[in-house]
């Protein structure tokens, strides 16, 4: 069965290429502009994993992921956080919010499957 991963980024260029590299995975694709899409989308169609954007309008990404960990049902679903902003403060930032990964943009591709297969295995475990 092939994973369900949810993109969430403001910027479609940047959903697109996530997309492209993550369908030759053959991974079901879900897209959000924003995090209040996001959770709604989490909602009803139970990903797998989320890749989440940092700086989005509406609803930016920590505050997205600390509402998937404040919820009961999401507590415990693995969110990758990609960002431009890499320093130190803005990864604390991210894996306080509950970022199981913290990944700066530009994406490393390789390293980004490696991550939503890791994420998938400690799923499997729980």
């Amino acid at each position: 069965m092939s994973l369900k991963v949810l993109i969430v980024d403001d910027e479609e260029m940047t959903r697109e290429l996530l997309s492209l590299v993550l369908r030759r995975q053959k991974y079901r694709l879900y897209e959000a502009e924003d995090g209040r899409q996001a959770l709604d989308k989490i909602d009803r169609s139970k990903p797998d994993v989320v890749i989440l954007d940092v700086m989005m309008p509406r609803l930016d990404g920590i505050k997205t992921a600390q509402a998937i960990r404040a919820n009961l049902e999401t507590a415990d679903l693995p969110i990758i956080m990609i960002s431009a902003k890499s320093h130190s403060l803005a990864v604390k930032e991210g894996i306080a919010a509950g970022a199981n990964f913290y990944m700066s943009k530009p994406v490393n591709q390789l390293q980004l499957v490696k991550n939503i297969e890791l994420c998938a295995t400690s799923m499997a475990r729980t």
